[in-house]
Parts: C-alpha cells; structure tokens; sequence
C-alpha cells in the first residue's frame, strides 16, 4: 500500500520549488525564440498595448505544452543532482530506500503533469492557437506598406497584385514596382510599370497612397458593349509621377475565424476525430468523381473522319483486330493527324490530371496536419514522464546540481529531442513517412535511452565513468600507454639485483623462442583465429613475470635503472592471438564478412605491434642486466 513519507514530501518540495522556477524560465526562452520569429510583423504597426498584451498571452497559452517537459527535465535533473552532490542520496540508500521509491512522489507528480498537459492541449491549446493565429493574420493586414516582400507577388490589397524587385527598409521606397489592378475583371486589368515608387497610410487609416514614379500605365477598354471583337482597343500613358489612392481600412480588427477552419491545432481532439472523417468523405468523393472523368476521356474516341473510321471498324471486322496493320494501311497525312490527335489527347489529361492532383494532394496534406496533430497530444503529455525518467535517474548518476551541468545536459537532451521530433514531424507532412513514425520517432529513441539510464542508476552502475570509455577506446584503437618510473622519497625494500638480472635473461630467452614459433611478422592464419582457435597465454605469463621484476627494481636508486624501466612497453597479451573470448563469437566475427576484416586486420596490426615491444624488451633487458654488473 502508497503511504506518503517524510521522504517523500521532502524529495517533492525540492522538486516543486525547482519545477515552478525552471517553468518560467522554459517558458519565457521558448516565448522570446516564437516572438523573434515575427519580431518583422510586429514593429512599425502601429499596435495598441492592448492588441500586444493579448498577443503576448495566447503565445504564452499555446507554448505551455512544451515548456512542461523540459521544466520537468531540469528540475528532476537538478533536484537528485543537488542531493547527490550533498550526500543525502547515499544517506538514502544507506538506510533501504532504493532509488525507484525515491522517485515515486515525482513519478506520481508527473503523471499528474502528463495529465495536465494533455488536457491543456485539448481544451485550452486550440484556443490559444485560434487566437493567435487570427492575430497574426489581422497584424499582417493591418498596413501593408511595410509587408511588401521583394521577388514575389503581393495580394495584401484587395484587387491589386504588387510585385517589387528590390526594397528599401530604411525609406521604405520600390524599386522595379509592376501593378497589376483587377477592379472590374482579368480582362480589363490595369497594368503599370514603374521604375520605383512608395507606399503610405493615410492618417486616418481609411485610404492608401501609391506614388510611382517615371512608368507607364497599360489599360484594356474592352466592354460588353464591344462584343468579341478581336481588335480590342487599350490605353496606354507614360508618366513622371503618379498618385493613385486606394480605399483600405487600416485599423486592427480580428479576421473571421473561419478562413482558419483547416488549422488543426486549433482543434480538440473530438473534433480532430470528426473533421478526419469528413475530409475523408469529402475528398474520395472527389477522388471517384476525377476517375470516373477520367473514364469518360479515355473512352472518347473520335481521331478519324466519320468515312475513314467507318471503313476500319469493317476491317476490323473483316479481320484480326491489330492496332498497327491498320496504321499502316492509312496514308501517310492521315497517320501523321492520327499521331498528332493522340499525342494532343495524352497531353491534355496529364494536364488535367496534374491540375486535379493539386486538389487531392491539397487534401492529402489538410488530413496528415490534422493526423500528426492527433498524435501530437499524446505524444507531447507522454514525453513529460519520458524526461522524467531521463532526467531524475541521470541527476543520480552525475551527482551535481546547481545550474551548470544539468543545464547542459538538459540543453543537449532537448535538443536531441526536438531534432528527431521536428525531422519526424516535416517527413510525415511532407508524406514521405508514414505519420505514426514520423510523429514517434522522438519516443522511440528517448524511450529505451530512458529505460538504460533508470537501470543503469537503480543498479549503481557507473554510466558517465569517462576512465572507463577512455580505456575502451584506448583498447579498440590500440593507442599506447607510456610508464613513468621516479625515484621514490622513502625505500623499504632494495631490489634484489641478481635475481632480477637472471629472471630478465629467462624472460630474453623466453621471447626469442616465442617469436621463432609463432612467426609474427606473417598474416595470422584465418581458419585458426575464428573457426580452430589454440590457446596461448604465452606472452600473458611472460609479461606477468616481467611486471614483477619491474615492480622489483622501480625501489631501486639508480637513475639509469628507473630511466630503462620507462621504457618497457606495455604489452596487449591477447589482441594477437583472437577477436573475443568465447568461441561463438569468433565464429559469428569470422561469418560476417565486413566485421570480420576489420577484426582480422586488427589483429594482424597488434601481432606487428608485438613483435616490436617483444625486440625493445630485449634491449631493454640487456641495458638494464649491464647496468646491474657494472654496479656489481
């Protein structure tokens, strides 16, 4: 039966005082990286405290979501940190409490939080994200003057398209500027070029003025009173400054939320459920409705005049129905229109095909935003216990609080995070990935990353022991350690010269009989490394004999002595004899062809190595055996 502890409620003050403050601070640095990315849209407009403070609240709502598990990421980080670093989680261990019932107030808390945060999302978040995108929209359309981009087509403006090629942010002069008015329809547009120009509000904000200057000004007169004449008369002016004004409202008012009905963050999840179904409905109707179009076009036949297509439906009939005999038998004009007729027909459907699958990949797109945004929620609320079970079980390792470390470690986790899950997120947009992996891509790598290091802190297991991957990677790549002999303040025991100097010729002569039988320096024979491996712990008692003389004489005073001694090697006493110590694995490295070489090659290197630490040996040997008769 869950009794609450004293323990417990201690362990979930920490956290809570250090959750409350952590959130802030997530939640103001996500504010402040959404509000530079439209920082541009909002200076210069003109806006109202009031318009910026509501601005400021539903972008706090929308990012509250995902500033919860990264606060529950450095808080549980720092909270065991701090007590580890302080010795309180030894105390704790000490008296029977495992690390798992030290974590179950915070494991009850952010269960609650993962709880919150979903409903957050499903109530509170759509919301917030109706709101703020209906903001940003009637920001944008407040005084276009200053969103004109350069390169593209601006439709800000009700009737008018405006391109400009080159900007001045400082003046806020055009240059390059083509207007293309539409007032009345497509065919009596107004066009007019202009070499540069600007764009004002007026000061009631109810009109906009276009000053151009040096351009011309091209305006077709058609009518209906002209009819379908094909001579349609224009009217064309060249001009050195131009004033044209357009009637706009420039004050702030909210855009009509329904022109944001496909925005899916903007939707509970009921209402996800229905919209998915409806734009299913809506979308395969118009799918059956393109093919049964596209029935009918490829059923149409009509490539022949009614007499030539009469004569070959009788020759059809008179004979085997063969394509290609009665091609041949049309005349040579007739083949080509045949052939012309065919290629028109082709081109015109895959025009239309193209055309109607901008429509369908369109809806493709609405339904995988709002799939991705169903999964969203949970995935969002589950990657609070997720960081949870990262964070808690690393401060108990690294043992360090404060803000320094966990910080880092924080960062880099988050940003681990945040790369596979916006990776995911673009791919299952874009449909190159299905949208359940895309969106549980960051799960499915943080999930076992948190399950290893919960195991591997509940098992006091050294994860962040840097000596100890350093001496990995010092294996696997085979790098040298050097020795370092100095001579020692205080000697309890002399080295025993003679005995050393005999055991040193044993071990010289030991050496030449081992290089001779084994040969070294040849390629080791494949069959005998991974399917028939021989034992040889040779060099393994040579080299313990050799330490023992060297531990012997490193009391010795004579500097010469402690000089030779740096410079024995030390030896690998297996990497040249076999990959692993079991045999199955031998032969699993032996059938896998590329993990294979290389572990051959390895091997072969460390056989070369030896044989040339075995030859400084005996050098060294000798050196030392003379400097031990010349004292004698």
């Amino acid at each position: 039966m869950f009794r609450i502890k004293k323990l417990d409620i201690f362990i979930a003050r920490q956290f809570a005082l250090l959750f409350v403050g952590t959130f802030f601070i997530c939640q103001f640095v996500l504010m402040m990286q959404f509000l530079w990315m439209y920082i541009d849209k909002l200076i210069g407009k003109g806006l109202s405290m009031e318009i910026m403070a509501q601005f400021f609240w539903y972008m706090g709502l929308m990012l509250v979501p995902q500033a919860l598990p990264l606060a529950i990421l450095l808080s549980s980080l720092i909270t065991f940190g701090n007590l580890g670093e302080s010795s309180e989680l030894t105390a704790i261990k000490a008296s029977g409490t495992s690390l798992m019932q030290a974590f179950r107030s915070l494991i009850l808390l952010s269960t609650l939080i993962s709880i919150g945060s979903f409903y957050f999302q499903n109530n509170v978040g759509p919301e917030a994200n109706m709101k703020i995108a209906q903001l940003l929209i009637s920001i944008k359309q407040k005084s276009p003057e200053v969103e004109i981009p350069e390169g593209i087509f601006y439709d800000g403006i009700s009737g008018t398209n405006i391109y400009v090629q080159k900007k001045d942010v400082e003046t806020g002069k055009l240059y390059g500027v083509m207007v293309y008015k539409m007032s009345a329809s497509y065919e009596d547009a107004t066009i007019i070029l202009a070499d540069s120009g600007m764009l004002q509000s007026t000061a009631e904000k109810k009109h906009l003025i276009m000053t151009l200057w040096s351009g011309e000004w091209f305006q077709n007169m058609q009518s209906s009173a002209l009819g379908n004449t094909a001579s349609v008369p224009y009217q064309r002016e060249s001009f050195v400054t131009k004033r044209i004004v357009e009637d706009f409202d420039g004050d702030f008012s909210l855009t009509d939320a329904t022109s944001l009905s496909n925005n899916a963050r903007a939707k509970s999840l009921a209402k996800i459920r229905m919209d998915i179904d409806s734009l299913n409905h809506e979308f395969d109707s118009i799918g059956r409705a393109y093919y049964q179009d596209f029935k009918l076009l490829l059923s149409h036949t009509d490539s022949l005049p009614k007499v030539d297509s009469m004569r070959a439906v009788k020759m059809a009939k008179a004979q085997s129905f063969d394509y290609d005999s009665l091609f041949d038998k049309l005349p040579v004009d007739k083949r080509l229109e045949a052939v012309n007729y065919a290629l028109s027909q082709v081109q015109n459907g895959v025009s239309t095909l193209e055309f109607k699958s901008l429509v369908t990949d369109d809806g493709d797109y609405i339904i995988r935003q709002h799939q991705i945004e169903r999964i969203n929620k949970f995935t969002v609320a589950l990657s609070c216990l997720i960081f949870f079970f990262i964070g808690a079980p690393l401060g108990a390792i690294i043992r360090k609080g404060g803000l320094g470390v966990p910080v880092i470690i924080s960062v880099l986790v988050f940003i681990v995070y945040y790369i596979l899950d916006n990776s995911g997120y673009r791919m299952a947009r874009g449909g190159m990935w299905a949208v359940w992996f895309g969106k549980g891509l960051a799960p499915g790598v943080l999930i076992p990353i948190a399950i290893f290091v919960t195991y591997k802190a509940n098992n006091d297991s050294v994860v962040f022991n840097f000596d100890l991957y350093r001496d990995l990677f010092r294996r696997m790549f085979g790098l040298r350690v050097k020795r370092h002999f100095f001579g020692k303040e205080v000697i309890i025991n002399d080295p025993v010269y003679h005995e050393d100097a005999l055991q040193l010729r044993q071990i010289t002569q030991e050496i030449r009989t081992y290089s001779k039988e084994h040969n070294l320096r040849t390629a080791p024979n494949v069959i005998k490394v991974f399917f028939k491996y021989q034992p040889d712990h040779e060099i393994e008692r040579i080299n313990q004999s050799l330490e023992t003389v060297i531990e012997d004489l490193s009391n010795t005073r004579d500097k010469q002595i402690l000089k030779d001694l740096s410079a024995y090697p030390i030896l690998a006493v297996k990497a040249h004899t076999r990959p692993f110590e079991h045999k199955w694995m031998n032969v699993v490295a032996g059938v896998f062809l590329p993990a294979g070489i290389f572990i051959y090659l390895r091997m072969w290197r460390f056989r070369l190595r030896l044989l040339r630490d075995l030859r400084t040996i005996m050098q060294t040997n000798s050196d030392i055996i003379t400097r031990i008769q010349k004292n004698q």
